[in-house]
Parts: structure tokens; sequence; C-alpha cells
């Protein structure tokens, strides 16, 4: 059976994690698409980010994707029904796998949401922990993406600015949750420092992990996704980075060394090739 083609789009960088765990769960061939010319999108309009969004859709389905994964959870917020309408393959996003999990996990029935500002501005993941019977407090936690990018993972400074941002969450959430759920996709490389700082008690769930079960489910329970017709142009050349049951591409629209620096630290591995792209407006 030949292996699923699954496209990963962003915004940046932070979909890698989501990238890294759809790899360690699926083997297939992996196209992921970084638009790090117009981040970020959390300070533009719905339409702005639809627009981005789809046109970066189109693109990977031009790569003959089976699936699309939008790992970008700005744009699932505001957008995910617009691209799921424009695309022809099958689209997943990271807010309903996420608090799909921390559902499943709650034993309290509340949680903690911690995410960007343009994440927690759209409610997406209160209206989906809602959904599943859960109360939820959101917490924005701005400075938590910058300090990963700079690299300061298990810094002194970030372990204090964590436990600002959670105290202030613990003390302000509704009841006593048991749940915190990480809902931007650089959190994941913050949870040896939160799992420090929040009580033993509290379950961590990661929306890149919760989205990589969801597509594996995907992938095992609908064979019409690994084995339908692909009717738009497969990429030419080797795949980059293969091994035995998985290959990658990488593609960004901007600032490719950078790309590079970062995906290593993301990724836990070099990243030689990625592919310079530009979709215009």
């Amino acid at each position: 059976m030949k292996l699923p083609r699954i496209g990963v789009f962003d915004s940046g960088v932070g979909g890698l994690t989501v990238l890294k765990a759809l790899a360690g769960q699926i083997p297939a061939h992996y196209f992921y698409f970084g638009d790090t010319a117009r981040l970020p999108y959390g300070t533009k309009s719905v339409e702005t980010v639809a627009r981005y969004a789809i046109g970066a859709a189109r693109f990977l389905e031009g790569q003959s994707v089976d699936l699309l994964v939008i790992a970008c959870n700005t744009a699932t917020a505001l957008a995910l029904p617009q691209i799921k309408e424009a695309a022809a393959s099958p689209v997943v996003g990271v807010v309903e796998p996420g608090a799909a999990m921390a559902a499943e996990v709650s034993k309290q029935r509340a949680a903690i949401v911690i995410a960007t500002d343009a994440t927690v501005s759209s409610h997406a993941y209160r209206n989906a922990l809602q959904h599943h019977g859960l109360e939820a407090y959101e917490k924005a936690c701005p400075l938590f993406v910058p300090l990963v990018e700079e690299g300061w993972i298990d810094h002194p400074v970030t372990e204090q600015v964590a436990r600002i941002y959670l105290g202030e969450a613990i003390a302000q959430a509704p009841k006593e949750a048991d749940v915190l759920l990480l809902a931007c996709t650089h959190y994941p490389l913050l949870a040896p420092v939160l799992r420090r700082v929040v009580p033993p008690q509290m379950k961590i769930v990661d929306s890149a992990e919760s989205t990589a079960s969801v597509v594996r489910e995907m992938m095992h329970d609908d064979h019409a996704v690994s084995s339908r017709p692909r009717t738009s142009v497969r990429a030419e050349g080797p795949a980059v980075s293969p091994t035995e049951h998985r290959s990658f591409r990488f593609y960004v629209t901007d600032s490719v060394d950078k790309f590079k620096r970062l995906a290593a630290r993301f990724l836990g591995r070099q990243v030689d090739h990625v592919e310079h792209v530009d979709l215009g407006g």
C-alpha cells in the first residue's frame, strides 16, 4: 500500500511540533508549508487569515497530498470552515482534537487553556471544551513564543514567566481545573517547565499530539484517504530526509536560514533542504 501524503500548514515554525508528533505516529510522506513572510497571523483579520490559509492549502494540494493538517492555531480558530470549503482534500485542525483529549482525561470537567492572544480572543478552545461539557479558563501567554524562539526553553526566566502566567490562571479558573491544554504549537517545547509549575495532579494535554492521534485514526479507519485517486501534479525530485517509512519536504515564504535554525530546535534534528516559495499577496 502506498504511504499517504500529508500536508502540514502553519504560519511559521510552531507547526513543526505537529509535524514531529505526526511523524512519530504515522508513516507518510510529509509536506510542510510555513508562511514565514506573513506571520504573525494573530494581528490580521479573519478574511486575511482565511485568504492566506486557503492559498497555502492549495499549494499543498498541488503536491498531491491526501490530507491537510492545519497546524496553525490561529488559522484553525478563525478560518477552518473556509479552508474546508475551499480544499478538495480532507482537512484536520488542531482545536477539536485538543479539546476532545482534554475532555477524555479530565475528571473535574474543567480546564485551563494557555494560548496566544489571538487564539484566546477567538474563544475557539473555550467553545470546543464547552461542547464537550468542560468549563474552561483561557489565559494568553504572549511571552512564551519569543522565549521558545530565542532558545530559552529551560531558562530560569522562562520558568519565572510560567509561574506568573500559570499562577494567575490557576487563581482565576472557575473551579479546580485538572487539565492544562497547550493551545499553541510552540508550547510543547515548554512542557518540562510547565510540568514543574503546575500542580502534580494536573494533566498536560498537547494539541499537537492529540491532532496526530486523530489523523492516525483517520488513516486507520478511512482507506479512502490513502487510496483515493490524485488529480493534482505530483512534486518532482527525490524526497528530502527519507527514512524507511517517512519523507519530508519543507517550504517557506521567507527567511530560509532562520527557518532551518529554528526547525532544528523544534524537530530535534538538522533540516538542510528548505525551499523558498512565493504565493504572492
